[in-house]
């Protein structure tokens, strides 16, 4: 462990706006929980003053940061080494800085999907939602990063749609490997492509409190097929509701955003923390 009793370890998320960002909220409840001599603050950095805020890191006794929106993209280039996670993605989340002064970029959003799948579900599910095909709506950040979490899970076909089949496009072609085992529909054909799918996922805006309901028949959607929705606020989207109510397993999108916080915290503080319902209900608190 990294937490020597005389020194105090500061770490935080950069971004802009950020007041809104549950990060300080999850990583002080482990820094609290662990006993770690620091803190974990949420830093306001707009995109044109990510590099002066990165090279300043070190001289403020910073250890690492994590990343949210605008700057994911931004700071792949301003680092000097990335791990392959993010180099498949496209962006990083996370950065930890090395004993040399380095800064050393990772993405964990792609592990965070998978571990929330992996903990929501029973086991057993796994052969549903892994050997069979996946609906991803939306062609973001998020889902760069979880199309390369479906990839690793051996999924074997993902179908992507999205409101602007360019941005899709783009998508499978910037994600290595994507291009073998992706098709792109049109965002009409949303609730005509779910049949035989084993994993549909939500990773668009559509739903989230304040934006519009999404707008999905799921009648074509098999009753065994697992739905996650990203959105966690509200914590059970209409989508979430309806799918539950017919008798899917459904994910909430918490659980993603806690999991994916484990991977800087253990690199920062040397402690795999525990995602638990304590966690989730402090995070929730704040919501």
């Amino acid at each position: 462990m990294n937490n020597e009793e005389n020194i105090f370890l500061k770490a935080g998320v950069m971004g802009f706006p950020i007041s809104h960002s549950l990060s300080p909220r999850l990583h002080n409840y482990w820094i609290s929980k662990y006993k770690i001599n620091g803190f974990y603050e949420a830093l306001e950095v707009k995109a044109e003053c990510l590099s002066e805020a990165l090279s300043s890191l070190r001289e403020l006794n910073f250890i690492g940061v994590n990343l949210t929106l605008p700057l994911k993209e931004e700071a792949l280039a301003l680092v000097d080494s990335v791990d392959s996670v993010a180099q498949r993605i496209g962006a990083i989340n996370t950065i930890k800085i090395q004993a040399d002064g380095s800064l050393y970029g990772m993405n964990s959003d792609a592990f965070g999907f998978i571990e929330n799948l992996k903990e929501s579900l029973p086991e057993t599910l796994r052969s549903v939602y892994q050997t069979r095909p996946a609906v991803l709506l939306g062609a973001g950040g998020a889902a760069r990063a979880i199309c390369v979490a479906l990839l690793d899970l051996g999924v074997p076909e993902i179908r992507i749609l999205n409101r602007s089949p360019e941005k899709a496009h783009k998508l499978v072609d910037n994600v290595p490997g994507l291009s073998k085992k992706s098709s792109v529909y049109s965002w009409d054909d949303r609730s005509n492509i779910l049949s035989e799918s084993g994993l549909l996922i939500n990773s668009t805006v559509l739903g989230m409190v304040g934006q519009k309901i999404l707008d999905l028949d799921l009648e074509k959607l098999p009753v065994d097929a697992v739905v996650n929705d990203i959105v966690y606020a509200p914590l059970e989207t209409d989508l979430l509701r309806r799918a539950r109510k017919r008798g899917n397993n459904v994910v909430d999108g918490l659980g993603m955003l806690l999991h994916q916080g484990r991977l800087g915290f253990q690199e920062w503080f040397g402690v795999d923390p525990t995602v638990d319902d304590n966690l989730r209900q402090e995070v929730l608190s704040s919501l």
